[in-house]
């Protein structure tokens, strides 16, 4: 079984004197994640908890390449993914906030283009365009503008265009962000049949209801630290996850 380790993880920022300002702090240096590990498993979906600031997003980008650990190393099929950075690459949908679409392209010419970037053919490309814009309702939309397209539309183009290359391992940042009650449950809907095609799934919210739902594992970060991981089985064995994560952020706030 191809397993995802993250072991051991620390990550630092430079804080320029302003945001050592803001943050009442005389240290130029900014713990983001300190010495974090967790596994992911294909067929179970994992949700990443954590106030604003605990570290998730810089997590996420860590796991997904986009920046590099001070120490610490991430693991795929049992080996470290810097051994073939490009390898690693090919086999990850990543979605987060920080995805900008080309205003000037339509929902088609970006699926197309993308496809085109991770190799695929021309038919594959088609055929998986087929599967993802009737999935996500983008069919009528398609040959429209980003920039005309609302919100909402915008995030569903964002998850298809994540989603193209039939990734082995999924990373989202607020999955249903921007979307209404219909369109995140078809997002939900998708996000459990990847995990029945044995997908290892992260994903990374504030809306309680939507980690319920759908995952099977929770970590909860605080100030970087790894303060829970655990089955959702365990959770409910002390109460809800909103319950158990306002008790943790008390208790670590007290310390």
């Amino acid at each position: 079984m191809k397993k995802l380790v993250v072991k051991n993880l620390v990550k630092e920022f430079q804080l320029s004197r302003k945001q050592m300002m803001s943050q009442k702090t005389t240290n130029p240096k900014l713990v983001a994640v300190n010495d974090l590990s967790f596994e992911l498993t294909p067929g179970v979906i994992y949700g990443l908890l954590g106030p604003n600031g605990a570290g998730k997003t810089t997590t996420l980008r860590m796991i997904a390449s986009l920046i590099k650990p001070k120490s610490g190393a991430i693991y795929y099929d049992d080996k470290d993914i810097n051994s073939n950075i490009s390898e690693y690459r090919s086999k990850i949908g990543f979605l987060t906030s920080e995805l900008k679409l080309d205003e000037f392209f339509t929902a088609d010419d970006t699926f197309n283009y993308m496809g085109q970037l991770y190799g695929m053919t021309d038919e594959q490309i088609a055929k998986k365009k087929e599967e993802l814009f009737a999935s996500f309702g983008i069919n009528r939309f398609k040959n429209v503008k980003i920039k005309e397209l609302s919100t909402g539309m915008k995030q569903k183009v964002s998850l298809a265009v994540s989603l193209c290359h039939d990734p082995e391992i999924i990373i989202f940042d607020e999955p249903t962000n921007g979307l209404d009650v219909m369109a995140a449950k078809e997002v939900e809907n998708f996000l459990i049949n990847l995990k029945d095609e044995n997908h290892i799934i992260l994903i990374s919210t504030h809306i309680f209801s939507l980690v319920e739902k759908l995952c099977d594992k929770v970590g909860i970060i605080i100030k970087g630290k790894m303060i829970l991981d655990t089955t959702m089985e365990e959770v409910h064995k002390k109460g809800s996850v909103e319950d158990v994560f306002f008790d943790l952020v008390d208790k670590e706030d007290m310390q």
